[in-house]
């Protein structure tokens, strides 16, 4: 797909949307879709032709919507827009405009640092000598290997990881270059489709994501569809070398990288 200016099936999926933006909901995942991956979390970075987009957005759709892994109230900090929703942490946290606190997921229930309880049992040496990086979201635990001296060993020993995790009542989930632990039974994408969703007026909705975790977003918007709360639900995959294949298979459309969303997003402004 083209980077700048999306091609006709594209705009076609879009016309629907376009035609009636009150009742509208724009969609979107940060990482790796709004922002370009950073070799680090930290690093990541919101263009200003992005921002500007997506704010213009907000004035005239009826929601619009950041689905990250990171934490709301870093996300919020990222994309830098205070008048839209975020939901972080893969929807166990959200905060939607005017809050100052994210709202937490009730699945929790006093398991809020179960997945930090058991990485704090594994010896942290371990860890880090293949090149993993623990990242602390609070209910979440992540762990990165982008840019580790051997990525393939650091991967090996995450899978370890995950699986004596999965032993201790936590679910494992994985990203690019990422593993992911939290207490099981709540959260995930599909999740956090369905809290943006649930008090707006809408009628057709468009979501944007990545990675392999966007996946249960389009399908919690493809179930809204099929259940008649939604008339129209498009799913908008952005490519990348890292993307997985069932992306593609799943996906709408697909356009190239941030810069393809962004052409997107510009075209939802008319």
């Amino acid at each position: 797909m083209g980077t700048e200016n999306p091609e006709q099936a594209v705009l076609e999926l879009l016309r629907p949307l376009l035609r009636d933006p009150v009742h509208a909901a724009v969609l979107t995942d940060i990482d790796g879709t709004l922002a370009p991956i950073a070799e680090r979390p930290e690093r990541a970075a919101v263009p200003d032709g992005t921002r500007a987009a997506l704010a213009e957005l907000s004035g005239s759709y009826g929601v619009v919507g950041c689905v990250s892994g990171r934490r709301a109230a870093e996300a919020r900090d990222l994309v830098g827009i205070e008048g839209i929703s975020y939901a972080g942490n893969h929807g166990l946290e959200l905060l939607l405009p005017g809050d100052q606190q994210p709202r937490l997921d009730a699945s929790l229930d006093g398991r809020e640092r179960a997945a930090a309880e058991f990485l704090a049992e594994i010896d942290g040496a371990r860890i880090a000598e293949t090149g993993l990086r623990a990242e602390d979201k609070g209910p979440i635990q992540a762990l990165h290997w982008r840019g580790a001296e051997d990525e393939r060993a650091a991967e090996g020993r995450a899978r370890e990881i995950a699986a004596a995790a999965g032993k201790r009542g936590l679910e494992p989930r994985w990203g690019r270059k990422v593993l992911e632990l939290r207490p099981v039974g709540g959260g995930g994408k599909e999740a956090a489709i369905g809290a943006l969703l649930a008090d707006g007026d809408v009628t057709a909705a468009i979501y944007a994501g990545d990675d392999r975790t966007d996946l249960d977003a389009f399908r919690r918007l493809r179930e809204l569809a099929e259940g008649g709360q939604l008339q129209l639900a498009v799913c908008l995959g952005v490519d990348s070398e890292e993307a997985p294949a069932e992306l593609a298979e799943e996906a709408d459309a697909l356009v190239a990288g941030p810069p393809g969303w962004l052409g997107v997003l510009r075209a939802l402004a008319g």
